[in-house]
């Protein structure tokens, strides 16, 4: 029978691996665990980051004052086999993402972690913290113990997880016969990605159909069958997008061969990659299931969310339609400069005078709700300098500079364009600066702080901490 130190070693070797392999796919990412190893135990947590501080109430309702929550797991239990993992449902805490489960070898566990913002889809994440609690079961319920290899394995789930997710999607859409392997269609996917063709990354699509569907495809050219390029072919494929970069066409895949040229419309249950140069995007019913960049599945839509910015246009004196207009106007210009990979410096002015910038200033000033208008704005962030946008969605200038006193809180590893924007923002109220970087960071900045929506990130402490009850968490007892 496996000892508490034995129990506590697993918890935090598993933690420790689940919390490095979502930290590679995601942003840095916190985890929490909440669990019964046995009917009578008292609830436990294990929360080293605090990553569940502010959820105190919705924890104490769910497990402390639910007088049926233990009946009804155990009642759910007795009619599972031995050895299935039975999945409880989310629990939607706002800001993240919760998964569990409960076997015969341990009664109840809950996982959690961050929901980021920038997140293409939540459902691999699911299926990464759904095998962590697999994962524990087995090691609380195992005669032979095996220390730690379960925390190295989640450290590289990325693409199982994936795969996963996938796989589940595809029986129900298919059913369980279908017989497309999903693993080695993701190597090849990001082999791709990898592979230049005359100094060029590739663009296009490339999508993956069961052969037993493949005559609900239409084909604008067919390769004949003896000739057609398996996917290892990763130079051969290369070359065969060439002739669907910058279109609607599309390469179509068996999974084992490239069959030929499609214009229809790609089926729910298809696997596609997206190729769009240095990155790309991995598509599931319509859905970017993830994006794939650097030789790696990462979760980020790679667009910034500007949570930041929406918050701020809430608390200004603006009416709906307006604040709605000006939120969607400074995105598509922040959306455009990430797509061109370059930086650029926006002054969002909710002054009724604008303030004085110097640089070229427009008379008139153009309305951003003019489409040639915004056009010409996305060309105008490509000079040095910043776009002056007012309240009323309109451009007063562009190539502005930016000036001010010296304040604390600057940041010289972040350059000029950063610090100017601090700088400015002390000094003046009501205007909002937006700083996109080249390498795709975007910055909020409001009264010369740069606001940040993301939840602090707490590292690990240096030694291993225990778990504790959830009484002695929500006294909090350290």
């Amino acid at each position: 029978m496996p000892t508490e130190a034995y129990k506590n070693i697993c918890i935090i070797n598993i933690f420790n691996g689940l919390v490095e392999g979502l930290s590679h796919f995601s942003q840095a990412s916190r985890a929490a665990l909440v669990y019964l190893p046995e009917p009578e135990s008292e609830v436990l947590i294990y929360d080293p980051q605090e990553l569940l501080k502010g959820h105190e109430p919705r924890l104490r309702e769910l497990y402390l004052d639910d007088p049926d929550f233990r009946t009804i797991v155990s009642e759910t239990l007795a009619r599972q086999p031995r050895g299935l993992f039975f999945k409880q449902k989310n629990l939607n805490l706002a800001g993240l993402i919760s998964h569990g489960g409960s076997t015969h070898d341990f009664f109840y566990q809950m996982w959690f972690t961050e929901h980021h913002p920038d997140m293409s889809s939540i459902y691999p994440t699911e299926r990464w913290i759904e095998h962590a609690g697999w994962l524990l079961s087995q090691e609380f319920g195992a005669e032979n113990i095996s220390m730690g290899t379960s925390g190295h394995a989640l450290q590289n789930y990325t693409i199982h997880a994936i795969t996963d997710h996938i796989i589940d999607v595809r029986n129900n859409l298919l059913g369980l016969d279908n017989m497309m392997l999903v693993h080695p269609i993701l190597d090849t996917i990001l082999n791709i990605s990898k592979t230049k063709e005359e100094g060029s990354w590739a663009r296009g699509k490339l999508i993956f159909v069961d052969p037993e569907k493949l005559t609900d495809i239409q084909f604008i050219a067919k390769i004949q069958r003896h000739e057609r390029p398996y996917i290892g072919n990763v130079k051969h494929i290369r070359k065969l997008l060439l002739a669907v970069e910058h279109s609607t066409r599309k390469l179509v895949s068996d999974g084992k061969t490239i069959i030929g040229i499609s214009n229809s419309k790609t089926p729910e249950f298809a696997i596609a990659a997206n190729f769009q140069g240095d990155h790309g995007f991995l598509e599931l019913c319509g859905q970017n299931l993830c994006s794939f960049f650097d030789g790696n599945f990462h979760s980020t839509t790679r667009k910034a969310k500007l949570v930041e910015l929406e918050e701020i246009l809430l608390d200004a004196c603006l009416g709906t339609e307006k604040r709605t207009d000006l939120f969607k106007t400074i995105a598509d210009i922040v959306h455009t400069a990430e797509s061109r990979q370059h930086g650029c410096t926006l002054v969002v002015d909710l002054n009724p005078e604008p303030v004085n910038l110097s640089g070229h200033i427009l008379e008139p000033c153009l309305s951003l709700k003019a489409l040639n208008h915004l056009d010409l704005a996305k060309s105008l962030i490509k000079i040095d300098g910043a776009l002056h946008i007012m309240a009323d969605i309109s451009l007063r200038g562009f190539g502005c500079l930016l000036d001010g006193k010296t304040i604390k809180g600057e940041n010289m590893a972040r350059g000029a364009r950063y610090n100017s924007a601090l700088r400015f923002t002390a000094e003046h109220d009501r205007v909002i600066v937006v700083v996109v970087s080249e390498d795709r960071p975007v910055s909020i900045i409001h009264h010369g702080i740069e606001i940040n929506a993301s939840c602090e990130w707490n590292p690990l402490p240096g030694y291993p901490s225990e778990p504790k009850t959830l009484q002695q968490y929500l006294n909090g007892v350290n």
